[in-house]
């Protein structure tokens, strides 16, 4: 009688897993005949192409100058001109991809790790532990959060991996409020109950069955996030205080082409343009995952 009476209360469970992958399989046909999302998509390969390739792509050393062809613009043998020791630009963008991609997802696995397990056990607990939890989130969110990112560089010292740290650190209430709205709903589910009734621990319930069923909104905004960390990360470049000369950082080589704006438009055009399609790719592809994974946008 035990026995059965356990595998009664597995089943919602099994159905629950069934209704899972059929809901991905939707999603997935609904992706697929989303132009702009495949769009995206493949702008998001090529960068991850481009940045796996780098060393067999750049012609040149990002770091090597050759003061001769200081400021010379874009030609046959500098397909993107030149900056003012006479590094190649077009290396740089190309070694420059690796760092803003890096740059990105790290600071949003960092934001994501922390702000999901927040909001999780906010969502699933609730009560006092829930009120701690948002009333510190809502400090958080008082900072804007490039000023906090500023701050945290300013306090540890101008390098890209502050900056991963600093822009990870400051997108964490995001992920905390979204995950926790979805526990709420998820936590007073059967599969849930069923769990309990089994006699499964809060943290095994949390990770197990209820994770798996709020991750969607937490992908989505993982994916547009890397963009916001790559103009973020961008932005502290441009004002000193991320990667420090001579790494080809975007936002860097953007900091050092205001200068000769006037004699040398390629320096801020030609990383300007990398920074716009990488961040252009993610949110399309972004877009297209929202609308692909909320069953109230499907069409």
């Amino acid at each position: 009688m035990v026995q059965q009476s356990s595998a009664d209360q597995a089943l919602p469970m099994e159905l629950e897993a069934l209704k899972s992958q059929g809901q991905l399989a939707i999603s997935w046909r609904q992706l697929r005949r989303n132009k702009g999302a495949i769009l995206g998509g493949v702008l998001i390969l090529i960068e991850i192409l481009v940045a796996i390739l780098a060393p067999y792509i750049a012609p040149y050393e990002p770091i090597d100058q050759i003061l001769a062809d200081a400021l010379t613009g874009p030609s046959k043998t500098h397909l993107l001109g030149t900056d003012e020791v006479g590094r190649d630009i077009f290396s740089r963008i190309i070694y420059g991809t690796r760092i803003s991609l890096r740059i990105g997802l790290i600071s949003v696995g960092i934001a994501s790790v922390f702000g999901v397990a927040l909001g999780l056990v906010a969502g699933y607990y609730g009560g006092f532990l829930d009120d701690v939890i948002l009333r510190g989130v809502d400090v958080w969110l008082a900072f804007p959060g490039i000023l906090l990112a500023m701050a945290i560089v300013a306090v540890l010292g101008p390098s890209i991996f502050n900056v991963m740290i600093a822009v990870g650190f400051s997108s964490i209430p995001t992920y905390v409020r979204i995950t926790r709205s979805s526990v709420l709903s998820a936590r007073e589910m059967e599969y849930v109950m069923s769990a309990r009734a089994v006699g499964c621990q809060g943290a095994r319930i949390m990770v197990r069955h209820i994770l798996p069923n709020v991750l969607a909104p937490v992908i989505v905004i993982s994916t547009l996030g890397v963009a916001g960390a790559i103009l973020t990360a961008a932005a502290l470049s441009f004002i000193g205080l991320g990667a420090q000369p001579p790494t080809p950082e975007w936002g860097a080589i953007l900091s050092v082409g205001r200068q000769f704006m006037r004699r040398a438009w390629w320096l801020t055009t030609f990383p300007g343009l990398a920074i716009m399609i990488t961040v252009l790719g993610i949110n399309m592809f972004g877009d297209g995952l929202r609308d692909a994974l909320d069953p109230r946008l499907r069409m």
